[in-house]
């Protein structure tokens, strides 16, 4: 199939988790021998497979712009338009099947966002959303928790993980380690994280280390910056780490913790829907209370055959997200809707 891939985001341009998996997922699609361009602001992204046709947006109202700009785009050489966002100006245009993935919920993001700019940039983008559902053939939530912010849906189709980059080893970290990805602000929670180690765990654990892949993290000791690091990297760092810990607020699936899983470091998380449906409520990782999360953490290190049973668990569950089993759930999507359109097409001739 010939297909057409829309994402605002990309590893080359942003750290936003809806473009890495954009970036996976069309790669899978590659190697299943599917013809793939990919439709982006974002420059072509290292390791890509597919091709990338750049999107000019500007500097301003970027989001909408983009969209705006798709509308001008001729899709009907393609079988399959597969939107990750911004797809909501396509009514009316000819193109071949159209499917759009949705990453969560801006409706329900636009409650944990601080200032009421974000809140009303997140609102707007919640209203596009609700008319992508209407504008695509078919709208795939990436979550149970996703869906419900969108009743009159039906399709789940999860994340995925590429399994070949994110994989386990024997060899971790000398000394006691906790990785954080995200942020310092904001939903992600990595100040709480950095308190609780400063506070809990360093003072019992003198050698404890804490890993923080963000931009925004102050220096403190026994803390290790990053900042953006490759993807080859940052694989290395969920493999070596001895515990993985993301205490969001809210998120719509979280990425994260089935790469740590695959990675066969255990997770640690604070109680989100994204967190309680990938960890199935606490069966494949630990989810407390931002309260505990130190005390936890510190129990964690303690313990080697805890952090076994939760890599032996976490391993398990990360086959569910494995791109081939992912990507197979969208062939036959795709099939699905080839079908109804080829039937639809078929009793309009008929007529």
């Amino acid at each position: 199939m010939k297909i057409a891939m829309i994402s605002l985001y990309l590893p080359s341009g942003s750290k936003i988790g809806s473009g890495y998996q954009a970036h996976y997922m069309a790669n899978a699609m590659v190697r299943r021998g599917h013809c793939v361009t990919m439709f982006s602001p974002c420059a072509h992204s290292e390791g890509a497979l597919y091709e990338t046709v750049t999107v000019s947006v500007g500097e301003k109202l970027r989001t909408f712009r983009f969209a705006w700009n798709l509308r001008k785009i001729d899709f009907s050489g393609f079988d399959v338009v597969h939107a990750h966002g911004d797809d909501y100006w396509l009514f009316g245009k000819p193109r071949g099947i159209h499917v759009r993935t949705m990453h969560g919920s801006c409706l329900a993001e636009a409650f944990h966002v601080p200032g009421c700019f974000e809140k009303l940039r997140m609102l707007l983008l919640g209203i596009s959303e609700v008319i992508a559902t209407l504008v695509s053939g078919r709208t795939v939530c990436v979550s149970r928790n996703t869906l419900r912010h969108y009743p009159w849906l039906r399709h789940v189709i999860v994340n995925g993980v590429d399994t070949a980059e994110f994989r386990p080893t024997n060899e971790l970290a000398a000394n006691p380690t906790i990785l954080f990805v995200g942020t310092y602000h904001n939903r992600k929670r990595g100040k709480l994280l950095m308190e609780h180690f400063a506070q809990v765990i360093q003072p019992a654990l003198p050698n404890a280390e804490l890993w923080m892949v963000c931009r925004d993290a102050p220096a403190a000791p026994g803390v290790r910056v990053f900042g953006s690091v490759p993807l080859d990297e940052l694989a290395d760092l969920f493999r070596r780490a001895w515990v993985f810990c993301l205490p969001s607020s809210y998120e719509g699936f979280g990425v994260p913790y089935i790469e740590a899983m695959a990675s066969g470091t255990p997770v640690v998380a604070t109680p989100n829907v994204g967190a309680c449906e990938v960890l199935r409520d606490g069966e494949f990782g630990a989810i407390v209370e931002p309260e505990q999360l130190g005390t936890v953490i510190l129990a964690l290190l303690n313990d080697a055959s805890r952090r076994a049973e939760l890599r032996r668990k976490g391993l398990d569950r990360s086959r569910d997200f494995a791109w081939d089993n992912v990507v197979s759930q969208y062939e036959e999507c795709y099939a699905e809707l080839a079908d109804r359109r080829n039937c639809t097409a078929g009793m309009a001739t008929a007529r």
